[in-house]
């Protein structure tokens, strides 16, 4: 049969495809580890493709880049197809680039400290209300002086500035108590042990190196190989995801209802974007998740357990694929129940009961028709993909990255001047300034010059290591700006 764009599977009532024109009205994969959501996934993301749709997809285990490779059409493949009703499968790769922040197993992938924005930063370092209202003050002060933060030598250089001048400053911004100041200090040295460093810096990804499609008129499969970051930084994984919400929302224009997605956000292990998150920006992502289909894109979340979403993002996902979900415990059975009750029902299928049954690549699927309803939950065998299932080959993965359009563009670290050259050469003229009053009074005066020299060497010593910075940040942007910061006008 000729298969729709967005074709999922099939049983014997035939096959379920999501509408391209609904596809921005977000969806669901879950299931247990082992049932084949990594398949629905790759599944998924070459349709968007081959839809002319750029995706992104965190590759947490280390395993998806074989979208890149076409795959082998063995007769298991095509025994596959066949049952859900393909009877000439063409195995084809998909267009794909790769990111790391590392840069270890694709293009390094940094931030500024700018442009994640003072309530991710908190997140980031997992701050409490008190210490994250000294990162207000941070961006604030840095706002108002024209002060660029752009890696971790500008935040420790702006944090030891409010510490310095906290009694000048506090009037205006508010206390900034010395102990939350040290708090953030020991949470930046932290980060750094994990790695954090590598995350900010210039040059920064810019927005529309993740949406681009090649010659054929596909879109780019851009993969975020996340084993490393996951496993030493799960927050920054997290906000590394969130903050492309939030520059997705608010760079990209109004297109009411589109035949099919601008952008696909694919958020595997999403409760990690929910857990022990604070209400302000829980409240903040729950609105975008909200308001940014208008904007054409689509955000499908990726978890084991449906409970994993707060009930007000549930509700928003129309379009659900449900795998295996084991029932072991009184925990499991509530989930596997209100994973039943999110479906519409079918009078032919006993949800709760299939759910824990379902064999290693079915899902109960329910999809968006043409006019926004959901259908009734259908038991369905997920198709196979056409590109390779399982990881590229080391080689094959860096010949893909020696062949990509961005070679070159991020790999070499740029510094240029921002708050911590800036805070470094204002230290150094008042220590000029101080000198003949030095001389002039004597002793009295000689232990706040060595006081003054042992600063400027102290912050040359912690901050000199040179840190990557944003090549695409936009000196135009406001520099103090917090996640989703446009919707505070709304």
């Amino acid at each position: 049969m000729t298969t729709p764009a967005l074709f999922i599977g099939a049983n014997a009532a035939g096959g379920v495809a999501i509408a391209p024109r609904m596809a921005n009205r977000h969806g669901l994969i879950a299931g247990a580890t082992g049932t084949g959501k990594t398949i629905t996934l790759q599944v998924l993301a070459q349709a968007f493709s081959d839809l002319g749709v750029p995706v992104l997809v965190p590759d947490i285990k280390g395993d998806f880049s074989g979208i890149a490779k076409a795959g082998v059409l063995s007769d298991k493949l095509s025994a596959r197809a066949a049952r859900v009703g393909i009877s000439d499968l063409q195995v084809a790769a998909a267009p794909a680039v790769f990111w790391d922040v590392y840069g270890e197993h694709g293009h390094p992938l940094r931030l500024t400290i700018s442009e994640l924005g003072p309530q991710l930063l908190s997140r980031l370092l997992g701050l409490n209300e008190t210490q994250s209202g000294i990162i207000d003050i941070l961006f604030r002060v840095a706002d108002d002086e024209g002060w660029l933060l752009l890696d971790m030598k500008d935040l420790r250089a702006m944090l030891n500035h409010l510490h310095e001048q906290r009694s000048a400053l506090g009037p205006r911004y508010g206390n900034i108590s010395p102990a939350s100041v040290g708090a953030i200090q020991r949470a930046l040295l932290r980060l750094e042990q994990q790695g954090g460093e590598q995350l900010f810096g210039e040059p920064a990804v810019c927005l529309d190196d993740f949406l681009q499609v090649d010659e054929q008129g596909r879109g780019v499969v851009n993969i975020l190989h996340a084993e490393r970051l996951y496993r030493d930084s799960p927050l920054g994984y997290a906000c590394i995801l969130l903050w492309l919400l939030s520059e997705l929302f608010e760079q990209l224009p109004e297109v009411g209802d589109a035949d099919k997605p601008r952008f696909v956000l694919f958020f595997d292990e999403a409760h990690l974007l929910f857990k022990d998150t604070p209400k302000a920006l829980l409240d903040r992502i729950e609105q975008v998740v909200r308001l940014i289909r208008s904007k054409g894109v689509g955000v499908y979340f990726v978890t084991q357990n449906p409970l994993d979403l707060p009930d007000s993002v549930l509700a928003q996902l129309g379009n659900r694929v449900q795998h295996a979900l084991r029932a072991f415990t009184p925990r499991d059975q509530k989930a596997v129940r209100a994973a039943a009750q999110t479906f519409r029902a079918n009078p032919e299928l006993d949800t709760e009961a299939v759910i824990t049954a379902l064999g290693v690549g079915e899902a109960l699927v329910s999809v968006l028709d043409d006019k926004g309803t959901p259908s009734v939950v259908q038991q369905v065998l997920i198709r196979p993909p056409a590109s390779q299932m399982g990881p590229l080959s080391a080689s094959e993965r860096q010949a893909l990255m020696a062949a990509s359009p961005l070679k070159g563009v991020y790999d070499q670290p740029v510094d240029r001047e921002s708050a911590f050259e800036l805070l470094k050469q204002q230290a150094e003229r008042s220590l000029s300034e101080q000198k003949p009053q030095t001389r002039k009074q004597g002793s009295r005066r000689a232990p706040r010059e060595k006081s003054m020299a042992d600063e400027i060497g102290s912050m040359a010593s912690a901050f000199g290591r040179s840190a990557m910075r944003a090549f695409g940040t936009q000196l135009g942007r406001q520099i103090m700006r917090g996640l989703l910061g446009s919707l505070r006008s709304r």
